[in-house]
């Protein structure tokens, strides 16, 4: 006999995932809904299922006649409750794709707890359904064991951190959602103040300043699983919406934050994925990253690193390439191993896609089986830089050479993009592999064309890596950690005085009346002993993604919006009542889109 389930209530001895064959010969009663019925000989099979799992149920018409004519009635996602027997399946019937699959339960009771219409879309992993219908009827959705399977890993996954964390001597601490708003490099969402009319606050965009103010409190280590909001567009792998391990520490330098976040992401491979992976994690400056894979979160499980060829072209009888190496352009390659086979269709596609990401063009190279190149650009080449292009790529027959030649932003773009592409097509990515990679020391400012100043890179607390200031050369002491291609979090050591914070400001050009009005809760707190400290905030949502294999962060949240930012399942955002809106002291002065407010 085995010990009483965990999931055992009032209406239930066992959720259905937890049946094995040590339970056999147990009276057992199941609450959960019907998946599948079948009928085989007068002998009805229902597959009841729960969030624990599957189980078969077995219905006799001459065992359990009363059941077995409930069982008849039943329909799809039927609400039951099943009393029975649990006994092993006979020999060469068992199902080894189920956790259940050597047991059955034989009912003797079955009762129709609530009833269903027909779902919108047959509910299995396999349903090809659209996803806003999906959204629409999340909760439906929510049934699929493969979505049940996604949000037990996130359970799983903030259980290893907070048992983790606890161990280090950290504090979990809240912070409130209603703030002011500040610049933190995205719109806030504002709250009007009912009591103050007029006045709105913010939803955070993360507890930056929060948590450096609790360091000041002398709180040492802080961190909390926080949601925040920031009113940007949405995309696959972002949203209005998003949660994050939030870290902050005093009386530390990088390493110690490397030291918490190694261990720890380490353990939630192993514990999620069963693989072990080394630590520490492999690091290389921002500048480094970019320059050898063109994105600051480069896929690292394969090589395709990019190979400079603006030397070659200097002066080159090849206008594209020469012009661009004139002007202090990129000129880059990927020697790609075995991409000879790419059919002629599928190399133009590579040019078309670069040319969506901003380039010029690309220029694409086949080495024959024979050490000749093919290439539509190869009657413009001379022979000195077919060689030169051969020996610096390292390129041997069958494989192939993808150039491209651009402005650095956009030859970047383009360039990573090709990376990911040719990784794919050319099946190069090792299953089961999961690269980390940190990336440290970016420039502490960027030049925002759109406010026609400089800006900060991260947010302005961040500490510089030395007292150069210069726009154009300055670095910090900020970091990131790459996952598979992914930015899975990112922090930085902080400004702790309030001489390097002052400077900061006016190389961003705030004037002391906006500093003082934006950030002097923060600013006047440095007067009073602020500690050495950094921090880090580590997106779950992306994370979870990752480990699961998915595309979208929807596909690994509870309630997601759509990719228009609205909500199929509740019709938000809509319209405020007027008597709403007169309350807070607010006028709308457009009218909604119907058709957005219908989606």
């Amino acid at each position: 006999m085995t010990g009483r389930s965990p999931m055992a209530t009032a209406m239930r001895t066992h959720a259905c995932g937890d049946l094995r064959a040590d339970h056999d010969g147990e009276e057992v009663t199941l609450c959960g809904w019907v998946a599948h019925r079948r009928d085989h000989g007068g002998v009805t099979f229902i597959d009841l299922r729960d969030r624990e799992g599957v189980v078969q149920v077995v219905c006799h018409p001459e065992e359990a006649p009363a059941a077995h004519d409930v069982a008849q009635s039943l329909r799809g996602e039927w609400v039951v409750r099943v009393t029975g027997t649990v006994r092993g399946r006979p020999e060469g019937m068992r199902n080894p794709a189920l956790a259940t699959g050597d047991v059955e339960v034989a009912a003797t009771a079955i009762e129709v707890l609530a009833a269903s219409k027909t779902p919108p879309f047959v509910i299995e992993d396999r349903a090809e359904a659209d996803e806003l219908l999906r959204l629409e009827y999340r909760y439906l959705d929510l049934r699929r064991p493969e979505m049940t399977s996604i949000l037990a890993m996130r359970h799983l996954v903030t259980r290893i951190m907070r048992d983790h964390l606890d161990a280090l001597g950290f504090v979990e601490i809240e912070t409130p959602l209603l703030g002011r708003s500040t610049p933190e490099g995205s719109r806030d969402f504002l709250v009007p103040a009912r009591m103050r009319p007029g006045t709105f606050f913010a939803l955070p965009q993360s507890p930056q300043q929060l948590k450096q103010l609790l360091m000041i409190g002398g709180q040492d280590r802080y961190y909390q699983i926080v949601r925040c909001l920031r009113d940007e567009a949405t995309r696959a792998d972002r949203g209005f919406e998003f949660t994050q391990l939030d870290i902050e520490m005093a009386f530390v330098d990088e390493e110690d934050i490397f030291a918490v976040i190694e261990p720890l992401y380490a353990r939630i491979i192993r514990e999620t994925q069963g693989v072990e992976v080394p630590v520490p994690f492999p690091r290389m400056t921002y500048h480094e990253m970019v320059d050898r894979f063109g994105s600051d979160k480069a896929d690292l499980r394969y090589d395709l690193e990019l190979i400079s060829l603006a030397d070659v072209f200097a002066g080159s009888g090849f206008n594209a390439f020469a012009s661009v190496a004139a002007d202090g352009g990129l000129i880059k390659a990927i020697r790609a191993p075995g991409g000879a086979a790419l059919s002629r269709k599928e190399l133009d596609k590579l040019v078309e896609d670069a040319k969506g990401r901003g380039a010029a063009g690309l220029v694409w190279i086949v080495v024959e089986p024979d050490g000749e190149l093919r290439s539509p650009v190869a009657k413009f080449l001379s022979d000195e830089e077919r060689a030169a292009i051969v020996a610096r790529t390292g390129a041997a027959p069958g494989d192939l050479v993808c150039i491209v030649a651009d402005a650095p932003a956009r030859a970047n773009v383009a360039l990573d993009g090709l990376r990911r592409d040719l990784a794919v097509r050319l099946d190069l990515i090792p299953e089961g592999t999961w690269s980390f990679c940190w990336y440290t020391d970016p420039p502490l400012f960027e030049w925002s064309e759109e406010e026609g100043r400089w800006t900060s890179n991260h947010h302005p607390f961040t500490a510089p890596r030395s007292d150069d200031l210069t726009p154009e050369t300055a670095t910090s002491r900020a970091y990131d950690l790459v996952l598979n291609g992914f930015e899975i979090g990112g922090g930085s050591i902080r400004i702790h005085e309030a001489a390097m914070q002052e400077r900061i400001f006016e190389v961003l050009g705030l004037p002391e009346e906006e500093v003082e009005e934006q950030f002097g809760h923060l600013t006047r707190a440095f007067g009073y002993g602020a500690p050495p400290h950094g921090g880090i905030a580590m997106g779950l949502d992306r994370l979870v993604m990752v480990l699961a294999g998915k595309d979208s962060l929807r596909d690994v949240t509870a309630f997601p919006k759509a990719q228009s930012g609205a909500d199929p399942l509740t019709g938000a955002p809509a319209p405020a009542a007027p008597g709403q809106l007169e309350e807070l002291g607010i006028a709308v002065t457009v009218a909604p889109d119907e058709e957005e407010v219908s989606r």
